[in-house]
């Protein structure tokens, strides 16, 4: 039975490396658009959060295996929380075993480690992977998806509702949905925070070994998503296939400082999907640029602060301020403005204390909140007296 896995999966790995080179043919892009077949398309610029183009972005539809982003959003939460390293044992349940569909063939009881089980869901979209993972997390997949709509929700995914963490269930009626957009916002979650899923989601082949009882065998990866073969920038992501979902996408790529998210939902056909996604992110790459601020031009001085202890505060800005701009653009014209509030004292560290503000043409591109390096304590009467005095001193000495 060991022997015939072993074969089988190099079997596989041969049988998608033929089947995966195929070349794709972009659509064209006419006017100011792509031409979408798919059900659902979107297209979004990762560092600001932004829409470039889209078709029936908030269509709810069952999401196949894409819904494995938000498990890797998860499983990298987690990374970061220090609740599991990568060198994590990861012990395979009889029920992660049979999960079938997409799978790498885990044995009841087989370990792997943490950083093989991302390998597996990340190339192979690997169910048995995603479900172990999910009870090594939380305990049970259940809870494990309660933790997944809680994220959801942190997201803003308004159009998405998970009942398992492999995207197996096949159909919408259950209560499994998600749409382009959402699936873009966890994308972006996904690539923005945590940039190493790179690693493992752009890997073509691969392999790994299972260690059981019965000995050791080699099971070959092939990656599902074969934009990585030959995409320029490409970052990853995820595909997913049922019969009731169609074949979808979720595809990134960085260029220029740009970070582009193209995701289609319910193509006719697996080339569909990846010559529609690779039409989006063309039009982005052609068509988009980031203006970025990062303030070197700015010396940020203190603020004084209206009864307080100190009189003076330290100021920061929150984030650097990005915008994608969907046709050419003149820096110079980009207008900059900083205000702030009425500063009186009790100022807690990190408030917000102004803006600045940007704008283009006249129209407003949106600002970053500047904030408050230190906590300030509202004076009483004995620290105004002796303000009063030092102030007093001061004038006399001169």
């Amino acid at each position: 039975m060991q022997k015939w896995k072993g074969c089988l999966g190099i079997f596989l790995f041969l049988l998608s490396a033929v089947f995966f080179s195929i070349p794709v043919r972009a659509n064209t892009v006419s006017g100011s658009a792509v031409s979408v077949t798919a059900k659902s398309a979107v297209l979004l610029e990762g560092n600001t959060g932004e829409i470039i183009t889209e078709k029936d972005k908030d269509k709810e539809l069952v999401p196949a295996s894409i819904t494995k982003i938000m498990t890797l959003n998860l499983i990298f939460e987690a990374l970061d929380e220090g609740k599991i390293s990568l060198d994590d044992e990861v012990s395979v349940s009889e029920y992660a075993a049979g999960m079938g569909g997409s799978q790498v063939f885990l044995e009841p009881n087989e370990t792997q480690t943490v950083q093989t089980m991302i390998k597996c869901i990340s190339i192979a979209s690997a169910n048995d992977a995603a479900v172990a993972m999910a009870e090594k997390i939380a305990g049970s997949e259940q809870a494990f998806v309660k933790m997944m709509n809680q994220k959801a929700k942190e997201l803003g995914m308004k159009h998405t509702q998970f009942k398992n963490c492999t995207g197996l269930d096949d159909d919408i009626k259950s209560g499994h949905y998600s749409s382009a957009y959402d699936v873009a916002l966890m994308s972006r979650e996904l690539i923005m925070k945590h940039p190493q899923i790179s690693q493992y989601s752009t890997v073509w082949m691969d392999s790994i070994v299972h260690k059981t009882k019965k000995g050791e065998s080699t099971f070959g990866l092939t990656n599902t998503n074969k934009l990585v073969r030959f995409y320029d920038g490409i970052t990853g992501l995820k595909t997913g296939s049922t019969s009731k979902a169609k074949y979808c996408l979720s595809a990134t790529a960085k260029r220029n400082g740009m970070d582009l998210i193209a995701v289609v939902m319910a193509a006719p056909d697996h080339k569909v999907r990846f010559s529609e996604a690779q039409a989006l992110l063309d039009y982005g790459f052609a068509n988009c640029s980031v203006y970025e601020d990062d303030y070197s031009d700015i010396k940020w001085e203190k603020r004084k602060i209206k009864n307080g202890i100190p009189s003076y505060v330290d100021v920061y800005p929150k984030t650097k301020f990005s915008h994608t701009f969907i046709k050419d653009y003149e820096k110079k014209k980009i207008e900059r403005k900083i205000t702030y509030h009425s500063l009186e004292a009790p100022i807690t560290s990190g408030q917000e204390i102004g803006r600045i503000h940007y704008k283009y043409e006249g129209k407003e591109l949106g600002s970053v909140p500047i904030l408050s390096c230190q906590e300030v304590e509202k004076a009483g009467y004995t620290d105004l007296l002796l303000q009063a005095i030092g102030k007093l001193f001061m004038l006399t000495s001169a």
